[in-house]
């Protein structure tokens, strides 16, 4: 079997080798609404035949702005037979970055999920001189929709659609996706059909999907990551389910019960919280049985042999406990991919021993996305690693440790930036940025972002990421920033588990004042005080948290404190509350 070498070529490999009654699905109107591999050929056709009808061809700059849905997808087909480029946007991106965006990709026509987005875009209008067009996915009233494009293709159309097909290389470009990244202005990368199918085909042999799977859908396909996984889905003949909302990912799971989804750690940690709550709501027995289960998972490990006792807990474990979270996440999960940042090792742990594989992979939007991930089988799995490298992508570390990447999946480089791309190389290997080392000289793991090091006044280097890895495991701290450069010693910002220390104030016997007088409690102060030494002893002294300001709300996209990753925007959060940091060190 030939695996497609351009990405719209999962169509007619679909249609050979398994022709699906639901190979794309959502909710419409409260119900599950399937697309069959036939009617997506269909609807993509005409839809390739409207957008050349429309003016837009090869080089064409697309836009979208949309949440995951099927259209997201037929919007990209649709593009990269006639040679147009998809260019994708954040939902949650602020003003000044969409209008950045539209500008700088040039982009002459732009799809819209639903009537907010329409909006935010609208109200920028007179700033877009390039955008002609402006459709929607959702019906709008006075918002030309979609389906107006679809219906301008003509039969006679289709030959044209062909040629150019035909004509679209693997070096044609299939997108170019902006990355915000947690410095300023955003830089498009260029992503070609190789970089993508080149990590299609590379990881198609690694995770468990096969024709008979579904997938659940829910991280944003504007990002690298899921539309990769998308593309390995529809090679594989995986059904793809689209999840309604982040809120409604629980009771999909259970309508849809997926093979396998990928999400990124702090939804996990999310999962983990709702298993959590439901064991310490439990009374008596039960609830003794479920934290003997979750301690019991709590100890496992791969790549050792388990003493015969433990297994037979372990079984136990399973049929009592661990059989109920597996339901709840709809009970034919084989794998959970997650990426984007690091996960902690309690929970991979916790979720491998209830029979639930999490794999940890890596990579960046300019690689296509992956690099590195863990493997089904252990003996190419190993926790606190994001894996074994790919099989067509070389790394090697630099002097400093940076980790330095070579391969099909790499970018040609960053849109309108010739400077920023030579920059980004050395001698033909791509700078990742972060900081790694080869565990037995198989398995990448990452130390740090090199940007993120800092050096304390003393000179001495210290490295945020794993300290606020482990402080996360405290029930009582839900978000915490590592600070201190050029500064005495190390301090944090620490937003609490406010649902936690809830729970805490009833079981002091005292009602809670909310979240602003909590924080003043002294005796607030000294739980948390107690909650930093415990997990300081695992840092060197240079490293450990001397102090510390609790923060009374928790960090948000919204709020502009977080990257739509979730990842910390350290600088935001340094301005936003120099106050506190200030405070610190005085």
């Amino acid at each position: 079997m030939h695996h497609p070498t351009r990405l719209f070529d999962v169509i007619p490999h679909q249609l050979a080798y398994y022709s699906k009654t639901d190979m794309l699905a959502a909710k419409d109107q409260g119900v599950w609404k399937t697309y069959s591999t036939s009617e997506v050929a269909g609807i993509v056709q005409r839809y390739s035949s409207g957008l050349l009808r429309s003016g837009f061809g090869p080089d064409s700059k697309v836009a979208i702005i949309s949440t995951n849905r099927p259209e997201w997808i037929f919007t990209d087909l649709a593009c990269q037979q006639i040679g147009a480029i998809l260019v994708p946007i954040y939902p949650t991106i602020s003003d000044t970055e969409l209008e950045f965006v539209l500008n700088d990709a040039e982009a002459g026509v732009l799809f819209v999920s639903n009537q907010d987005l329409y909006e935010k875009v609208n109200a920028l209008r007179g700033k877009l001189p390039r955008l002609q067009h402006i459709y929607s996915f959702d019906i709008i009233p006075g918002v030309q929709h979609w389906s107006a494009i679809t219906a301008l293709a003509k039969e006679s159309d289709n030959e044209r659609v062909e040629a150019l097909k035909n004509s679209i290389t693997p070096d044609h470009l299939a997108t170019i996706i902006y990355t915000s990244g947690t410095t300023g202005t955003p830089k498009g990368v260029m992503l070609t059909h190789r970089n993508i199918m080149s990590n299609v085909e590379a990881c198609l042999p690694v995770l468990p999907v096969t024709n008979s799977g579904r997938a659940l859908s829910f991280l944003p396909l504007n990002h690298i990551f899921e539309r990769m996984v998308t593309y390995v889905y529809l090679t594989a003949g995986v059904s793809v389910y689209y999840a309604e909302s982040m809120e409604a990912i629980s009771d999909n799971l259970r309508e849809v019960n997926p093979s396998i989804f990928t999400t990124v750690p702090r939804l996990l940690e999310k999962i983990y919280e709702k298993i959590m709550a439901r064991g310490t709501a439990l009374r008596g027995l039960k609830k003794q049985l479920f934290f003997w289960a979750l301690n019991l998972a709590r100890q496992f490990e791969i790549n050792k042999p388990l003493p015969p006792w433990y297994r037979l807990q372990l079984a136990v474990a399973d049929k009592l406990v661990y059989k109920k979270w597996r339901e709840a996440l709809g009970g034919e999960l084989q794998c959970i991919v997650t990426g984007a940042a690091a996960c902690q090792v309690r929970l991979l742990k916790i979720f491998t021993a209830a029979g639930i594989p999490i794999l940890e992979g890596y990579g960046l939007t300019e690689t296509s996305p992956v690099i590195a991930v863990n493997r089904m089988p252990e003996k190419d799995r190993m926790f606190g690693t994001v894996g074994p490298v790919i099989s067509n992508v070389e790394v090697k570390l630099a002097d400093d440790g940076e980790i330095l990447c070579k391969g099909p999946n790499v970018t040609s480089g960053y849109y309108k930036w010739p400077d920023l791309t030579a920059d980004a190389f050395t001698d033909g290997w791509f700078r990742t940025g972060d900081i790694g080392v080869l565990v037995n000289g198989k398995f990448l793991k990452i130390t740090d972002r090199k940007k993120e090091l800092f050096k304390t006044s003393g000179g001495k280097f210290v490295a945020p990421q794993p300290i606020e890895n482990k402080f996360r495991e405290s029930p009582f701290i839900e978000q915490i920033m590592v600070v201190g450069a050029d500064r005495k010693f190390t301090g944090a910002l620490i937003v609490p588990n406010f649902r936690n220390l809830e729970d805490w104030f009833a079981h002091q016997g005292v009602s809670y004042p909310g979240p602003e007088k909590a924080l003043q409690d002294t005796k607030v102060r000294q739980l948390y005080r107690q909650s930093v030494e415990k997990y300081n002893q695992y840092f060197s002294h240079i490293e450990q948290v001397k102090k510390f300001e609790l923060m009374p709300h928790e960090w948000t996209v919204n709020g502009g404190e977080m990257t739509p990753t979730l990842k910390l925007k350290r600088k935001v959060i340094q301005e936003k509350y120099r106050d506190a940091i200030e405070r610190i060190y005085a």
